[in-house]
């Protein structure tokens, strides 16, 4: 396939917040749901952990309290995140693993974890990014395998429309109505040839939970 036909909408979203330790168990959590509902669960741990070290760092090197805000955007094929502090001063340092202290660590896991990170200096903050590969093909394309490209495919075809314009191609909502109606009409089938439906419904529940397990 060429790509997510249906394209995944990832509006981007900031939210400001005190640099504080107990703050940063929200932020994961934050993190984690937004994730989720972007379908780039697979993604979770590493962004939280960037996020963690990039919060951490403010909160040693600018002062614990200070105010700060997080933003999570696509940038083509990449998550983006990146922590604004109002201190252009205390730049980011990434030592050596020979390098002794604790001063630094943070961006090494950063530096390990992420593609590519960095800082912009603006005239009274500062940004620090970083940026994790998510496997699309595009920032609306959607993560999956075999199993959601045959969806897919199967979505196409029975969300074509003749009279819509090649321009306007039915969003993610459509796609899920016709795949909730395309879920009761095969257990209407498989109740009109004498199977049980709702054990079948129970077999697939197995098969899609044991598919995301081994994700």
């Amino acid at each position: 396939m060429d790509g997510c036909k249906f394209k995944v909408r990832r509006k981007p979203w900031e939210l400001p917040f005190l640099a504080e330790p107990e703050q940063v168990g929200g932020l994961r959590n934050i993190v984690r749901l937004h994730l989720g509902l972007w379908g780039l669960q697979h993604l979770v741990a590493s962004a939280q952990l960037c996020m963690t070290e990039l919060v951490t760092n403010v909160i040693t090197h600018v002062g614990c309290g200070t105010p700060t805000t997080l933003a999570v955007s696509m940038n083509g094929q990449f998550l983006r995140l990146e922590v604004t502090d109002p201190d252009p001063r205390a730049l980011p340092t990434l030592l050596a693993a020979t390098d002794h202290g604790e001063s630094g660590r943070g961006i090494a896991v950063v530096d390990a974890v992420a593609s590519r990170w960095g800082v912009i200096l603006r005239a009274d903050s500062k940004v620090t990014w970083c940026e994790l590969a998510t496997g699309l093909r595009s920032a609306d394309d959607h993560v999956g395998g075999a199993s959601v490209d045959t969806a897919e495919a199967l979505l196409s075809l029975c969300c074509t429309n003749p009279d819509r314009e090649a321009s306007h191609p039915p969003g993610v909502a459509v796609a899920e109505e016709v795949a909730i109606k395309m879920m009761a009409s095969l257990l209407y089938w498989l109740r009109a040839h004498g199977c049980a439906p709702y054990e079948a419904l129970e077999r697939a529940q197995g098969h899609f939970e044991a598919g995301v397990r081994g994700a």
